[in-house]
């Protein structure tokens, strides 16, 4: 999930505030406009299960990692490959006159971005660590100060000079030895999630012989400073699937195997406790969680098991001084907090510290010495509960915008007053704020700049509630500026997501300036199948209720346009991963209220990717979407599956984005579901499918390059509102 010419600024600014002209048939863009669409090659596959077969004719356009990156190709593959290709040059081919308005756009947007920029630095185990860019860099730096900010800089990495060569690179799980001399890391440069994990030693600035290869890229070191734990992944299904021990210099093959999970629908990782006192190993599906923990003073030791794994129980563990505290779902719906002591884990000895709440998520916790800050949701918005341990007082942070998003930050330390929570709405750019548990006074430590100046004042955000068709309240989070009137003919992008749980918040964006300055309003529907209204709604939008999701995504466009925020003529849709599964979705559902679509990676062929157990996220996801090797499961599912109900009906204009080496979402559901849609689909709108042949599902590596693809979003919508100029800028 991510995310001008000047000929344009001064006509759009000169029009603002009476909303932008409604754009009239003969100035809608037209596929019968552009050159031939691909049509791709069809040779049926019938899949049967359940008696029930069905007809697939671009099963074939499906390959291995080892195919796409094969020196010589086989025909199979050089026709998928040509035929992304086709489809790349078609897209550059329609959306030609808006070259200038993409390099335009892009370079408005990056040029919001301070070039030279640093994180605010955190204290831990006698450093001062933080993250820097330098003017003209893709990627960070990561450097460390011993003692005070004033001492002398230590570059632990800098990715910038690692990254010369390659077309991807990523860096993640850093993890510096408890004696602070060793580095660990991963490094991907395929975009598959795959890393091989490298050691430096910041003492020698050698990277040292050791490289694990295989892993999801962090691990955990042990207190002796010389054993690591690291996940490795099943190479076909990408699922973490083993817990090894490696001692430094010491050859891989003589790694201790310390777990394996036998559960395919678990994923697992190996993580250290804010105390530094034990090894966890976590494991979680998609309805339970399962830890083990290991004394970081004995790495040979054996890991035990902290309580029984039991289905549909999912909780945390947080370890602090000689207890443990779990935030549980154990008969309680939203959560609640229990404590118990770290020799004795199992249920029984679980104490409970905050009970659940009907109208409280409880997500998280953070711990100090002398407080409990508490983590919760609360009708649609996040809170933050600050408890004294000493004196049993309690009160919550104040925020004053109608929808924001607050969560804690990083916070090493136990021996401190001090809470370090980020804050951030769609008219706020991010602040890393430090709060004062005793004395309730806030410092702002960093915001977000905006190079050219940024005023929320000129920005307006609404909280509104579309009323669903069953009659549930469905909330919205608007941002516009003050200049764009509300009317049938304004443009409006609907965002959202609605699945796994995953709240939708309103952050502040700079990017998304491009879009509100150009007279759109920006929406986030948060609808039934995230957690922003508490565990029920997301158990409302899963599974045999999934449909719920689809249906309030539409009641929510419908309520927007029967309210004269805008209409369906100008109303825009977007949504990426599973929310490029909602937008499948909905334009079969209800193409007629949407002018157009932006559907990126999305999971669009849903009954044959489950069926595949070989797929990554598969297995995984059994509890989220249902098995379909069930028949129950299998018909629901096939239902709404957007591919498979693709049908004869006009389509809104469409752009669709994917990676060739995306791991999450295979490159061939978008590929096939576009192919799919170009056959079947009876209307004359556009419909484009642009492929990164060297990226997986989170695009681009670098810090700027991503941005290429937002402004091509960007674009898109902007030449459906007939806002691209005739001529470049700068010309006569």
């Amino acid at each position: 999930m991510k995310r001008f010419l000047y000929i344009t600024l001064v006509a759009f600014l000169t029009t603002a505030s009476a909303g932008l002209a409604q754009v009239t048939d003969t100035q809608k863009p037209r596929a019968s406009s552009y050159p031939e669409a691909p049509d791709a090659m069809q040779k049926d596959s019938i899949l049967t299960i359940h008696g029930d077969s069905r007809t697939d004719p671009y099963f074939w356009m499906r390959l291995s990692d080892e195919q796409k990156m094969a020196e010589d190709p086989d025909a199979r593959t050089q026709k998928v490959l040509e035929y992304l290709k086709a489809e790349n040059a078609y897209t550059k081919t329609v959306m030609k006159d808006t070259d200038s308005l993409q390099k335009e756009l892009f370079e408005e947007i990056v040029g919001r971005i301070k070039k030279t920029d640093e994180s605010v630095p955190y204290f831990k185990n006698g450093y001062w660590y933080y993250t820097r860019y330098e003017k003209g860099g893709e990627y960070p730096i990561y450097a460390r100060k011993k003692g005070s900010m004033e001492a002398e800089e230590e570059i632990l990495l800098n990715v910038n000079e690692m990254a010369e060569g390659h077309d991807y690179y990523s860096v993640t799980g850093l993890e510096v030895s408890p004696n602070n001399n060793l580095l660990a890391f991963g490094v991907d440069t395929l975009s598959r999630r795959i890393y091989h994990i490298k050691f430096k030693n910041l003492e020698t600035g050698e990277i040292l012989n050791d490289v694990l290869e295989n892993t999801t890229g962090g691990g955990a070191w042990a207190n002796d400073n010389a054993t690591y734990f690291y996940t490795t992944k099943n190479k076909v299904s990408l699922l973490s699937e083993k817990i090894f021990r490696h001692k430094l210099g010491e050859p891989n093959k003589q790694d201790d195997l310390v777990y394996q999970e036998e559960d395919p629908s678990f994923y697992i990782g190996v993580y250290k406790s804010k105390s530094d006192e034990f090894i966890i190993i976590g494991t979680s599906s998609t309805v339970s969680n399962d830890y083990y923990i290991l004394d970081a003073n004995d790495p040979t030791g054996e890991f035990r098991q902290f309580a029984s794994r039991e289905r549909d129980h999912e909780y945390t563990i947080h370890h602090f001084k000689d207890n443990f505290y779990v935030v549980t779902n154990w008969d309680a719906k939203n959560f609640r907090l229990m404590e118990t002591p770290e020799n004795a884990t199992s249920k029984e000895n679980w104490k409970q510290v905050i009970p659940h709440r009907e109208d409280v998520l409880l997500t998280g916790i953070e711990i100090f010495n002398d407080h409990l800050v508490v983590s919760e949701r609360s009708n649609a918005l996040t809170q933050l509960r600050i408890m004294n341990q000493k004196n049993g007082e309690q009160h919550y942070l104040e925020f004053d915008e109608p929808a924001y998003v607050a969560y804690t930050s990083v916070n090493p330390e136990f021996n401190t007053d001090k809470l370090r929570y980020i804050y951030s709405s769609l008219t706020t750019p991010m602040s890393t704020i430090e709060y004062d548990m005793e004395t309730k006074a806030k410092k702002v430590l960093k915001q977000e700049e905006i190079i050219g100046g940024h005023d929320p004042g000129e920005y307006v955000t609404e909280r509104i509630f579309a009323e669903a068709r069953d009659g549930t309240k469905i909330p919205l989070t608007l941002v516009y500026k003050k200049t764009t009137e509300k009317s049938k003919e304004t443009p409006l992008l609907l965002y959202a997501y609605g699945s796994y749980g995953s709240s939708m918040d309103p952050w502040f964006r700079s990017d998304r300036l491009s879009l509100l300055d150009r007279g759109f309003i920006f929406a986030i529907a948060h609808i039934r199948g995230g957690q922003e209204m508490g565990r029920e709604w997301y158990e409302a939008g899963k599974m045999f209720n999934k449909k719920n999701t689809f249906t309030d995504f539409v009641d929510s466009a419908e309520y927007l346009i029967d309210n004269n925020y805008t209409s369906a003529d100008h109303l825009y849709a977007m949504g990426g991963s599973a929310g490029g599964l909602l937008m499948g979705a909905v334009v079969n559902m209800a193409p007629e209220n949407f002018n157009g679509v932006i559907a990126a990676v999305p999971f669009v062929d849903v009954v044959s990717t489950m069926l595949d157990e070989s797929i990554p996220l598969t297995t995984n996801e059994f509890d989220e979407w249902g098995n379909p090797k069930n028949k129950d499961s299998y018909e629901y599912m096939l239902s709404y599956s957007p591919y498979d109900n693709v049908t004869a009906q006009d389509y809104p204009n469409m752009l669709v984005t994917t990676g060739l080496f995306d791991s999450q979402v295979q490159y061939w559901e978008p590929a096939k579901w576009v192919a799919k849609l170009r056959d079947k689909k009876t209307d004359d709108n556009l419909l484009l499918l642009h492929t990164n042949m060297e990226a997986g599902h989170g695009g681009a590596s670098g810090r700027f390059e991503r941005y290429k693809e937002v402004a091509l979003e960007y674009a898109f919508l902007l030449k459906l509102e007939g806002l691209v100029p005739d001529k470049p800028a700068g010309t006569n």
